[in-house]
């Protein structure tokens, strides 16, 4: 069978760390073809690297689409993921489109209809949901073991990790902070185990309280003030339909020894559960002892690859996308439970920006 061909638009940071090298891993049967970058030296370099110099390079992603192509992988600045994806899917290709889907709500539906226009697959990259320990809790939620699923913590926040890098700083290009870039990857891991994607209300509340500081300790050097126009930590309450609450908390610089990434805490009527990168605890009663359960990661699996080595989320992701595209199995993440995701962070921004509850009219 031909190799699929993939196209790569934007050749920055998440390409080289993540979509690239996943895709390299399944080079038997994907190959990337083209890259654009509007830094024609990136796309150059990733054609090198992960091309092996055959592929072509573009600096308008218009002519890349113009290329006969099975999928592309969108990892631009958040504010372009819609234009492009949306483009993207009316040529005729399947789109895996980095996190977050879009910066609002309205251009997450008009992916979305793209989508179903063009009958081609779209998904969103919330590698997250590939960990083992996230596989196994889903498991156990979708067999009932936590019970109805009614209260919710989603955890994103670093101590001092900045981002100084890119246009992680730039609102304008990003749409936002932390809420938007590791917030919407808690949110999107707590909203799947508890399969509800019908929020009701939301309040939120959003800081620049660290921005202007000069000696940070920051994980990636001290940050430029003058740059950092996003806030440095959201906080939102969500109150879904059925009743059920979630709390987001998100922040790239917080003065706490509590730090957490898309991880969420959750509890049902049957149980409990923890679940941070690597770990995962649930807790309960039986026979009318507390229990607390701790499954091992560590032994047992299956290679996922020819030649095994350790399986990264990125990985699985890739593969299931790629499986999709050949028609051998089905999405994890569909483009209407991304939409909800970004529904509920513009909710969350706009009720800070106003100092009100924000409602949710679906």
């Amino acid at each position: 069978m031909a190799k699929l061909r993939y196209g790569i638009i934007g050749c920055g940071g998440i390409a080289n760390g993540k979509h690239m090298p996943a895709i390299k891993k399944l080079d038997t049967e994907i190959e990337i073809t083209a890259f654009c970058d509007i830094i024609e030296e990136r796309a150059e370099k990733a054609n090198v690297e992960f091309g092996n110099g055959k592929g072509k390079v573009f600096t308008d992603y218009r002519e890349l689409l113009k290329e006969k192509l099975d999928a592309v992988c969108v990892c631009t600045p958040n504010v372009s993921h819609c234009e492009i994806s949306v483009a993207a899917l009316g040529s005729g290709k399947n789109v895996m489109c980095e996190k977050p889907m879009a910066i609002n709500y309205a251009e997450a539906k008009l992916m979305v209809a793209a989508q179903k226009k063009s009958g081609k697959l779209l998904t969103v990259g919330y590698q997250n949901r590939y960990r083992p320990d996230s596989l196994y809790l889903k498991k156990e939620c979708e067999n009932g073991a936590l019970g109805d699923i009614y209260f919710v913590k989603a955890h994103a926040v670093r101590r001092r990790a900045v981002p100084t890098w890119g246009v992680f700083l730039d609102e304008e290009k990003q749409g936002g902070g932390p809420l938007i870039d590791i917030g919407t990857h808690a949110l999107d891991l707590s909203l799947y185990m508890m399969n509800n994607y019908e929020p009701s209300y939301c309040v939120g509340t959003t800081y620049h309280k660290l921005n202007n500081d000069t000696e940070t300790a920051n994980a990636w050097g001290d940050w430029d003030p003058k740059k950092f126009t996003v806030e440095d930590s959201a906080f939102g309450f969500v109150v879904m339909k059925n009743g059920a609450t979630v709390i987001l908390e998100s922040s790239w610089a917080l003065n706490t020894l509590e730090v957490r990434e898309a991880a969420a805490t959750l509890s049902g009527t049957r149980a409990g559960a923890e679940l941070k990168d690597g770990g995962l605890k649930i807790n309960g009663v039986k026979h009318n002892a507390q229990y607390t359960e701790e499954p091992n990661f560590n032994a047992g699996g299956v290679a996922f690859f020819a030649g095994g080595g350790k399986v990264e989320p990125a990985d699985v992701e890739c593969a299931t996308f790629l499986n999709a595209v050949k028609g051998k199995g089905e999405l994890v993440v569909r483009p209407e439970q991304a939409a909800v995701v970004t529904m509920i962070l513009e909710g969350i921004y706009a009720s800070a920006r106003t100092g009100k509850p924000y409602y949710f009219n679906v």
